[in-house]
């Protein structure tokens, strides 16, 4: 198929993809690449009966997760830290007190800053993690969404709902809890307020003019576009209006554009802005799910095991968001599905009806 004639099924595709489903209201796919010389952005759905656009501003879910380590990267090649230093050294008492305790014992002294950038940490997640009673912190979060949360209320909350799965080092378990602490050690370890070292050391020098942290900044510029909307499933969440959103913090809360994330990984990607040794540090894989490891704030994406062309890395966010790079293809492929139902699917339209298509092309 020919390169111009696979931007037309692909965007005829998400269009219809839209249409068909009821839960799905604003999607947004870029999908560059300077080797095919491909600049594909497309945006399918409304924002409150407004049609949406490819340069509108969305939430990126946990995509922010890449931008906490990239940072926390950056204050280790000035020497600041450094990825195996213990938590303890950057962490107020209160925080510190009884973090981790599994079968009894206080792992607490063990865990590095590493252990949090690669959730082998064995924290909890206030996010995903159930209470043995009540509900998940989600829930009060969508009842409640007036109410402002510190990332030190997160931890306080998981530290009284929730327990550790394992020691320090053992195995994968996916935390928004040790991303709240990463963001409070940047700020330990900075003086200064995560969304102000977020813009200082990324967005700024990046020229990523339409990226905040939703609650805490504004953009440089200002879209011309509404922010666009985030479902789960049928409840409507106008991001910046859910003041309790406050509590994703440095796992999660940041709202950007196609263009912005595209910018940021294309210097992630040619060392702009960290180190080619620091990046393949980041890049020590640990297997979390089938398909899916993760390494230090990054995710590998593995859709076929035993072929390397539709292996790509990156970071995913559970709205069905994805910012990744397929280094084989030489193929960035940026988007959300706004739709907290579609993490798996935005994945099996990314691979059946991009990445497939355009390694035949």
């Amino acid at each position: 198929m020919k390169i111009e004639q696979l931007e037309k099924d692909i965007r005829e595709k998400l269009k219809r993809k839209v249409a068909s489903d009821r839960h799905l209201h604003n999607v947004y796919l870029l999908v560059h690449s300077d080797k095919l010389n491909i600049h594909w952005g497309m945006a399918e759905g409304n924002t409150d009966e407004v049609p949406v656009n490819p340069n509108q501003p969305y939430h990126t879910a946990s995509v922010g997760k890449t931008f906490t380590s990239v940072i926390l990267a950056i204050l280790v090649e000035k020497g600041l830290v450094q990825f195996d230093d213990p938590i303890t050294k950057y962490l107020p008492p209160d925080i510190l007190k009884e973090l981790h305790i599994y079968k009894g014992k206080d792992y607490t002294n063990d865990i590095q800053i590493k252990h949090l950038l690669s959730n082998t940490s064995g924290l909890p997640d206030y996010f995903e993690d159930k209470p043995k009673r009540g509900e998940k912190l989600l829930e009060e979060l969508l009842q409640n969404h007036s109410r402002f949360w510190t990332p030190q209320e997160t931890i306080h909350w998981s530290k009284e709902h929730l327990t550790p799965h394992f020691p320090p080092g053992k195995r994968v378990h996916y935390t928004d809890t040790g991303y709240n602490l990463l963001g409070i050690i940047i700020e330990t370890i900075t003086s200064k307020s995560f969304h102000e070292v977020l813009h200082e050391y990324i967005f700024n020098p990046l020229e990523m003019n339409h990226s905040y942290l939703s609650q805490y900044s504004e953009p440089n510029i200002k879209s011309m576009h509404p922010v666009a909307h985030l479902y789960m499933k049928e409840l409507k969440i106008k991001v910046d209006d859910y003041i309790s959103f406050s509590s994703f913090y440095s796992g999660g809360q940041t709202v950007s554009t196609l263009e912005d994330q595209l910018i940021f990984m294309k210097a992630l990607v040619h060392h702009k802005i960290i180190k080619k040794d620091t990046l393949d540090m980041m890049k020590q894989w640990n297997k979390m799910w089938t398909g899916m490891d993760y390494g230090y704030g990054l995710m590998r994406i593995r859709f076929l095991p035993f072929t390397q062309k539709y292996h790509g890395w990156g970071h995913l966010g559970s709205s069905g968001a994805s910012m990744l790079y397929f280094p084989n293809m030489d193929v960035y492929i940026i988007g959300s599905f706004n739709q907290t139902t579609y993490q798996a699917k935005s994945m099996n339209f990314i691979f059946f009806n991009v990445l497939r298509k355009l390694g035949k092309a």
